[in-house]
């Protein structure tokens, strides 16, 4: 039987959740709401996706404190100083996208974000600061190696009957995640990792996909918010 690769546990685990976190994902799609929703899904993923670079640049800093003889530590420092140019300003797009479906981007800006965006941001933090910040490679695979399918963008469009500019950002991620993930999977399997590492990495994956669960309830709740109130 053929061994499995440390990106190829990472991801097995993964699946085991993520099917819980598609079915999820469909409710939003698939009532008479959708259209209420989507505005109410920018605002809030762009408070998940605003935290990238700057969990990057911990996750950087933490590994450049490990020392130029840690190997671990400089392969993570070159990952992520490549992958934060790549990342950078996909926060704005949400907002470009909002905009476009006639709300005011301030709002989004101005709103607090509700708990479960916090837990699933601030968890990484701590893995960052007090285990290792490899960890935030299992962050990074729960949101990239399940990107948005070829075509979902105009699936949305023509389910909400917003314009076009308004899904420029799950368009593009249709395409640039499929190479962030296959650079992700080289990455995780040439890194010299120890069991506690794929530990931290797996916990913080599952994490992630919890709480973007608990995200979606809150989306689709304060989407249809209004029509009960009706």
């Amino acid at each position: 039987m053929t061994r499995q690769t440390p990106s190829e546990r990472l991801i097995a685990r993964l699946d085991l959740v993520h099917r819980a976190f598609s079915a999820q994902a469909r409710k939003l799609w698939t009532g008479p709401e959708a259209r209420l929703v989507y505005p109410v899904y920018l605002s809030m993923m762009h408070g998940v996706v605003r935290s990238a670079v700057p969990l990057m640049q911990a996750a950087q800093r933490a590994a450049r404190a490990l020392g130029p003889d840690d190997p671990l530590g400089v392969e993570l420092d070159a990952y992520f100083a490549h992958h934060i140019p790549e990342e950078t300003g996909h926060d704005v797009w949400l907002l470009e996208d909002l905009a476009a479906t006639g709300h005011d981007p301030a709002a989004a800006l101005a709103q607090v974000p509700p708990p479960a965006v916090a837990e699933m941001v601030g968890a990484q933090y701590y893995w960052i600061a007090h285990v290792h910040p490899v960890a935030l490679l299992g962050h990074i695979a729960a949101i990239e190696a399940y990107h948005p399918p070829e075509g979902f963008a105009r699936r949305l469009e023509e389910l909400t009957g917003w314009p076009r500019s308004a899904f420029r950002a799950i368009a593009r991620h249709e395409v640039l995640d499929v190479h962030h993930r296959r650079d992700l999977i080289d990455l995780i399997d040439r890194l010299p990792l120890r069991p506690e590492h794929e530990k931290v990495m797996a916990l913080s994956g599952l994490h992630t996909v919890d709480a973007g669960m608990t995200i979606l309830e809150t989306i689709h709740a304060r989407a249809v918010r209004p029509m009960a109130a009706e």
